[in-house]
């Protein structure tokens, strides 16, 4: 029997992704995924020569070219949600709180399943579930390196196009699906959703040439702003907005159907040090 159970716990132990790591005493569906201290390419390799000069004359210069330059970026190794943070996991929030603010859509029957990820909080509301968690809302650079892993793809999977067996996007399903049921659309670091399904907010204030003066190492985002960036793209998008490199923004007070998100944690200094 005690062989058995070895076997079986090597078979689970290596069919986990690379850079896999669930968090001790809790469950899959609570689990992390380690990202690696080191360099990633962050952003658009579109020419700044391919932009409309007239762009810059308008007056939220979104034409810019927000998702350019390319960039190389270095990051400290952190810890990222597996999943989207499900209703299911803000329920337990709520009654720890003894809360009776519930979020928008709480109570519709389309976005309210307990293994739905959970949307109508806005992006205070989501940093505050995180703190509780003991973790934090991602910086942009964060996210993009989880959703785009070792390679400067389109896609969490790669560059091809995206289809209905790889997310949840285009409104083929109206609404969200639950968390976790798109394997073949996982990034190379097994982290799913990261396109379609919801929108994600994500630490950083909105601004968008950012890119062409952010720090190399750790960028931490503008010190202020208007709105708040979110990631990913959600299940009304097309294709174009699933890309791994669209940057999207909203008020930080709003509470839509198409925006969830997902918490990050810091390595600790002892891991670090090992």
């Amino acid at each position: 029997m005690l062989l058995r159970i070895i076997i079986l716990l090597t078979i689970l132990s290596s069919s986990l992704p690379d850079g896999a790591w669930a968090t001790p005493g809790k469950t899959a569906k609570d689990s992390m995924v380690l990202i690696p201290q080191g360099a990633f390419e962050m952003g658009s390799r579109k020419s700044l020569r391919e932009l409309d000069p007239v762009s810059i004359f308008q007056a939220d210069r979104h034409m810019l070219g927000p998702e350019d330059p390319a960039h190389e970026v270095i990051l400290d190794a952190y810890y990222i949600d597996r999943y989207e943070v499900s209703n299911a996991d803000y329920k337990k929030y709520l009654e720890a709180k003894s809360s009776k603010k519930h979020p928008r859509y709480w109570d519709d029957s389309n976005f309210n399943q307990p293994n739905q990820p959970v949307v109508g909080v806005t992006w205070k509301e989501a940093r505050a579930f995180c703190k509780w968690k003991g973790k934090r809302l991602p910086t942009e650079a964060e996210w993009e390196k989880a959703a785009r892993g070792k390679r400067p793809v389109k896609y969490p999977w790669g560059n091809e196009e995206p289809d209905k067996t790889r997310l949840n996007f285009n409104n083929h399903v109206g609404k969200t699906t639950p968390v976790g049921i798109y394997p073949t659309g996982k990034s190379d670091y097994g982290i799913f959703d990261l396109s379609g399904n919801v929108a994600e907010w994500v630490r950083d204030w909105h601004f968008p040439e950012y890119y062409l003066f952010s720090p190399k190492e750790n960028p931490p985002g503008p010190d202020k702003g208007h709105y708040k960036i979110i990631r990913g793209g959600n299940w009304k998008n097309n294709a174009e907005d699933v890309r791994l490199t669209y940057r999207n923004a909203t008020v930080p007070k709003a509470r839509s159907k198409t925006v969830g998100f997902r918490c990050v944690a810091d390595v600790p200094k002892s891991a670090k040090n090992d």
